[in-house]
This record gives C-alpha cells, structure tokens and sequence, in this order.
C-alpha cells in the first residue's frame, strides 16, 4: 500500500487515468494537474491547479509519457490551461522526491540535474517498453491498414531498427504475411534478423533497400528517412515513424515528392489507453514502493 504517500500527477492523456486508478486503490493522496476538464473524479485525488499545490508536501510527481517539450510545458488534453515544469517549481520538492516520466530531453534532464532530483524515465526499462511494444504496434497495423490501398499480405515492408518495439513489429507484420526487411547496426541484430527468417540489411544501405518498399515503419529517434532515402522510395510508400517527437524522417521533403509520411508517437495512448495506462500503473506502482522502502530503510 502507498498509505500516506503525496503524489502529484501532472498532465498527460487517457493513460493517465489508469494510473490514477490504480494509485488511489493502494490509498496514495493525490494532486492531479491539468485535470480541470474530466468529469470523472477518483476517492483520495484532488484537481489543483499547479500554482496551488504544496510541492514541499509531494514525494512523487509523475509527468506525462513524454515528459515536457524543450520548452518545459506538459501536454494536459484534460486542460485548456497551459502548464510549464520549471526547474523553479522542482526545486519547491523534498530532497527526497522522485519524478517518473516516459521519456526525457535534454530540457528536463538538466532541470532535474540542476535541482538535484532523480528522474525515473519508464520507458528505458525493457518490462515497459515491451509491454507498451505491444499496443504500438497494433497502433501501427490500425494505420498502415488505413492509409494504403493494398493488404499487408504479400507488401515489402521495411523496419528500421530492432528495438523493443522494432522488433514486435517485425513479427507482427511477417505474420501478416508481409516480407519483411530489418534495418540494424550491430552483427548481432543482423543474426537474429536471420533467425527470425527475415532479411537483414544495414542502414548504412538504406537508400538502396528502399526502391521497392511499400510500407517503411521507423523506430529510430535520429534523421533516418533523409531527403536522399525518400527520393528513391516509390510515390506509394507509406512512412510510419515511430520515433519520439521529431521523429527520424524529413516530413517536409516526403510531402513535397508525394510520400505519406506520418509521425505517430504516443499510439498506445492513442488506440488503447486502457491497457497502455495499466502497464504504466503497475510499473509505477513497484517502483513507487521500492522507492518507499529505502527511503524508510535511510531513517532507520
């Protein structure tokens, strides 16, 4: 149980509520940000605005999947109002507070440095990032099947990296019948490519591999899809980058040579905000109580 514990939950989407849920039922106290609009209320969560919360009381504060933006500001779909993370207001928690984000950058990093504070990001634990594998890809399948004019079964369909979520995209779509190729770096990615019994290429041969795709699926968080990778493309290919805001791919050359190319972070919030605010209520939920315990473990 998390009994007695303040936690303040700043911004995010539909996934956020099944935090909530699941916070509230181990009776944690909770301030919710950027809630002013759901109708919906939960026993033992209060809205607050940010101004108005004692951040010298909150032990844990839990920002959105993706964290904020270079500018510090939190997505609040449940919010008109805008909120901004400033190092200013983390600076206002116990020593002892800990913030869980998704993912992170190089703005939210350096405030949480800056104020000594530790930053949990959920979604570099492979348990996580698995699990939420599972409700992008699906994601991913929903849009590729709505933006082509042919089936999965028997396209070419280009993965770019084989990471948690490259790689159950490229079992899911080899299921569908689909040939698959895998674009990696390391040897060791190349043999399991080739265990999986598809074809691996390195990147470095992106731009070749690329002249009879008909579906490119990215995962990679850097310039990827260059201007130059695009142009040998066919005018149907269809680019679903997964990356992280962004994105890899050069959106402003795919639309002027025609290629759909769309940016599709965030899906499991998006398709299944259920199941993909389970997975992160659960991993909250141990990490929190871990977190208890040594922190109870230290005033002993």
């Amino acid at each position: 149980m998390l009994t007695g514990l303040q936690i303040a939950v700043i911004g995010g989407d539909a996934r956020q509520l099944e935090v909530v849920r699941k916070l509230t039922e181990l009776d944690a106290r909770l301030w919710l940000v950027g809630f002013e609009q759901l109708e919906h209320s939960f026993t033992g969560a209060v809205k607050e605005k940010l101004e108005d919360v004692d951040f010298s009381e909150i032990d844990t504060v839990i920002l959105p999947v993706a964290g904020t933006n270079l500018e510090g500001k939190v997505d609040t779909i449940f919010s008109n109002e805008e909120v901004t993370i400033t190092e200013e207001v983390v600076l206002k928690t116990p020593p002892h507070c800990t913030f869980y984000s998704g993912i992170s950058n190089v703005y939210l990093t350096g405030i949480m440095k800056n104020a000594n504070r530790r930053l949990v990001q959920l979604f570099e634990r492979d348990d996580v990032a698995i699990y939420n594998s599972i409700p992008t890809v699906e994601g991913t399948i929903m849009m590729a099947i709505q933006h082509t004019d042919f089936t999965i079964h028997g396209s070419s369909v280009a993965i770019l990296g084989l990471g948690r979520v490259g790689m159950t995209a490229a079992r899911s779509f080899q299921a569908l019948g689909a040939k698959v190729r895998v674009g990696v770096r390391k040897t060791e990615d190349v043999a399991r490519v080739t265990e999986m019994a598809m074809m691996p290429f390195h990147i470095n041969d992106l731009t070749k591999m690329m002249r009879d795709v008909d579906i490119c699926i990215n995962t990679i968080p850097h310039p990827i899809i260059t201007a130059s990778v695009l142009a040998n493309m066919p005018v149907h290919t269809v680019v679903i980058d997964l990356a992280s805001k962004p994105g890899g791919t050069d959106f402003r050359y795919a639309e002027k040579r025609g290629i759909k190319a769309l940016l599709a972070p965030s899906l499991p919030g998006i398709v299944a905000p259920k199941t993909a605010g389970k997975i992160l209520g659960n991993a909250l939920s141990e990490l929190i109580k871990e977190d208890m315990k040594k922190r109870k473990g230290k005033t002993k």
